[in-house]
């Protein structure tokens, strides 16, 4: 009984300070990111922030699943330190206004790509400390007649292909924009932060919100940068999980240093999101530690890999807990033998209400005719949208 009677007065505490957490999220939003409401998190073990709503999110989400308080409360998001471990969370209230809409509309609209068939970019092997690496080195094409290609025309040919997508996916009024893993370039970010910024406000409205840009392995970090619609950049997500990939018959380690910072974004209606580069995603006890601590309701997964397998079976984790998923790969994966795994080149594995038909549970984004041929037209653009159930 008195568990209840605890239940009962804890549930009607959070009822109570909605319109007080509501204020609080608009504070929250004008900062660059933010830190827990409570000052005694590390004597307590928890963290307690503002909740965002979901408009997909079952009422009670997880309460068959996990024994946590949030589970009966609506306003008030609770974090264990026991089950984040030793990462390192960051949360990002993002702006009313960057997804001014979707109060009135209630969906998402999702463009991803696989981006190119061209792979510019060495994997090179190397020892250290008796472990057997890899690591990712760049490297500048050629023109057709041999002469070398400076760097940055290079680059600008690369980041020209990235901001046409941007263009293409913001006529095709898409709210993210999702690339792949690996394929971008040290001069990318300056790039299209530029041309964001020289757009006028009117030219920005038609560009997606949220811009997830192609990883780049620099440094023994593999890192996606999110910008946001004006230009902005909203934070960097590293890789936590090394690949392993096998050369002749020897295992090689990604040569990646974990960051351990963990960025949640936090938006009302979407809820909460995050970016897990590849590996991450397949990490079942690090994509559950985030699913627990933060009740995800959207993970978006750029990826480099040679198949898809893995990470299908990974989709039903999270719709298991209404969490939403984006997969994109790339056709600069495709391995010779290994071209069977590349039917599809992207997925999107979404909740849907009992009444809608099950195959629109997993949508699929098929890879083009022209990959297998070693033909690439840059234009293999995917549209999805998420929402209300």
């Amino acid at each position: 009984m008195i568990f209840f009677a605890i239940m009962c007065l804890i549930q009607l505490l959070d009822e109570s300070l909605e319109n007080l957490l509501q204020q609080k999220i608009k504070d929250f939003q004008e900062d660059d990111f933010s830190v827990v409401l409570n000052t005694n998190r590390e004597n307590t073990g928890i963290g307690l922030l503002p909740r965002c709503s979901c408009v997909w999110e079952r009422k009670h989400r997880l309460a068959h699943s996990y024994n946590r308080m949030d589970n009966f409360l609506f306003n008030i998001l609770l974090m264990e330190n026991s089950i984040l471990g030793e990462l390192i969370d960051k949360h990002f209230f993002l702006k009313k206004d960057l997804f001014s809409d979707f109060s009135k509309k209630r969906f998402l609209k999702i463009a991803a790509t696989p981006l190119r068939l061209e792979r510019d970019f060495d994997v090179l092997p190397y020892d250290e400390n008796k472990v057997q690496y890899f690591k990712i080195e760049y490297r500048n094409a050629g023109s057709s007649e041999g002469e070398a290609v400076s760097e940055e025309s290079l680059f600008d040919s690369e980041n020209s292909l990235i901001w046409q997508k941007i263009l293409a996916a913001g006529k095709n009024n898409s709210d993210i924009i999702v690339f792949p893993e690996m394929l971008g370039n040290p001069k990318m970010t300056e790039y299209i932060t530029g041309k964001l910024k020289a757009l006028s406000d009117e030219e920005a409205k038609s560009i997606p919100s949220l811009i997830v840009l192609p990883s780049f392995w620099e440094k023994n970090r593999n890192s996606v940068t999110i910008l946001d619609k004006f230009g902005n950049v909203v934070c960097h997500q590293s890789k936590q999980n090394p690949f392993r990939v096998e050369q002749g018959g020897t295992g090689y380690l990604e040569g990646i240093l974990s960051s351990l910072v963990v960025n949640i974004f936090h938006f009302e209606g979407i809820g909460r999101f995050a970016v897990l580069i590849c590996k991450d995603f397949l990490t079942t006890k690090y994509m559950e530690q985030l699913m627990r601590c933060f009740k995800l309701t959207l993970i978006i997964v750029p990826s480099f890999s040679t198949g898809s397998y893995d990470f299908r079976q990974s989709f039903d984790l999270c719709a298991h807990d209404d969490c939403n998923v984006v997969w994109i790969n790339t056709c600069a994966a495709i391995e010779k033998g290994k071209e069977v795994n590349f039917e599809n080149i992207g997925y999107i594995r979404k909740r849907i209400s009992r009444s809608d038909d099950e195959a629109q549970k997993l949508c699929k984004m098929p890879i083009c005719e022209g990959a297998f041929k070693g033909e690439c037209k840059h234009d293999c653009l995917h549209y999805e949208v998420i929402g209300a159930v």
